[in-house]
């Protein structure tokens, strides 16, 4: 059997290209492709050296134009006034402990609002490994070993513009015959709703009304979760074209590609000292070096009464009446042209690392210096140039270059 070829781009349904090759706009772009290995937008025009997207140190940050990725007077979905008590910097969940949240239900929805607009961050990450035996005390083991660990961040294509905002992004409240918690220990639908069968009436509850239980709530510990969601994304189309895109560098070893996604929860806690407790970490530890955490967890578990109740959707595409999906940036093929070249050079390369707009760049064009040589990139397709405008907004945005676990 031969390496397989990775496969060839077959056009998405979404928009046109921007009619500017620097512009933020990131819909689904038309053309012919020739290449089948690495396909290309041929068809993009010759720029000059003042028409490439800025480089990550060039974005001009004025001070009157706030976060384009955030509603203004907010900074990474907090409200100006409280930020949250702890954010892990493994995942970006934001952990909120404060008494005005369930004595205002109105500040409560404001809060969810203002962290809804927070763009979850998807990725893609993938890992090569193979197993050897190594020597250990005189004793031979198998041991895995990593050839190779790329990500790339998908949190650009998320939007339509980065400039002015715009997104698929609606928040909406669980329907009833949902089965989550309802400020409840176990996961139940609503009064009167089995499965997909309706018994009860009534609309379901708005996010208003979640706020007002969740403040008349006379529960000791309790907490109101909200989930960011990317939806329509079709992970195993692109784990497919990526595993093939390995392969076909003639990689014999384990390929495992993953879709984890950071920045994806807020937790918002009442005020009580068990809740101040069990996010104070030199109390966590304790627990954990005394092993009470045993005792512990079983009792956070049925103490706490949760609000699950609450998701932002960011859709990556949406069905039309025609039956094909119009994608509010780049389709999933896009994404693997775009990415495709960077990727096969990272692996061949042995990385380990998240892949930034330089790589990218790079990836297109024959200089060694791409950020020195900015004239090698006049030819870069333009979903690339687009690509790369949009990864540094994003960037500048919500932060860059941080340890990934």
């Amino acid at each position: 059997m031969g390496k397989p070829t990775p496969p060839a781009y077959t056009p998405g349904a979404g928009g046109s290209a921007d009619a500017d090759p620097d512009a933020l706009s990131l819909h689904t772009p038309t053309g012919g492709v020739s290449d089948p290995a690495f396909p290309l937008d041929l068809d993009a025009p010759d720029l000059g050296t003042d028409d490439l997207p800025p480089l990550y140190s060039d974005i001009d940050n004025d001070a009157g134009s706030g976060a384009p990725l955030l509603p203004p007077g907010t900074q990474f979905g907090q409200s100006a006034d409280l930020a949250p008590k702890k954010v892990d910097q493994n995942t970006g969940v934001e952990i909120f402990v404060a008494s005005v949240f369930e004595a205002d239900p109105k500040l409560l929805e404001k809060q969810i609002n203002i962290s809804a607009a927070k763009p979850p961050r998807p990725f893609v990450c993938i890992h090569g490994t193979h197993r050897q035996m190594v020597e250990e005390n005189g004793k031979k083991t198998e041991k895995a070993v990593t050839d190779f660990e790329v990500c790339v961040e998908l949190t650009p294509y998320l939007f339509s513009d980065v400039a002015t905002q715009l997104s698929w992004r609606e928040t909406r409240t669980v329907e009833n015959n949902e089965k989550t918690c309802r400020g409840t220990v176990f996961r139940k639908r609503a009064p009167g709703y089995k499965q997909d069968i309706e018994v009860g009436t009534g609309p379901k509850p708005t996010l208003s009304e979640w706020c007002h239980r969740y403040c008349a709530s006379h529960a000791a510990v309790k907490c109101l979760v909200l989930r960011r969601r990317v939806v329509g994304f079709d992970e195993e189309k692109l784990r497919s074209q990526l595993d093939a895109l390995v392969r076909s560098t003639n990689y014999r070893g384990s390929v495992c590609i993953t879709f984890p996604v950071k920045d994806e929860y807020v937790f918002i806690y009442n005020d009580c000292w068990i809740n101040r407790w069990r996010h104070t970490n030199w109390i966590r530890w304790i627990f954990y070096l005394t092993f009470l955490w045993i005792f512990s967890w079983p009792f956070l578990y049925f103490l706490t009464k949760t609000f699950e109740v609450v998701t932002a959707d960011w859709d990556f595409s949406r069905p039309q009446e025609n039956g094909r999906l119009a994608y509010v940036s780049m389709s999933e093929d896009h994404i693997y042209n775009t990415w495709a070249r960077a990727i096969s050079r990272a692996v061949l390369g042995k990385r380990q690392t998240c892949l930034d707009h330089n790589d990218l760049v790079a990836s297109h064009t024959d200089g060694p210096d791409v950020v020195a040589d900015v004239m090698d990139a006049v030819n870069a397709p333009s979903f690339v140039r687009r690509g790369v405008t949009a990864i540094a907004h994003v960037n500048r945005q919500l932060g860059w270059g941080s340890d990934w676990s």
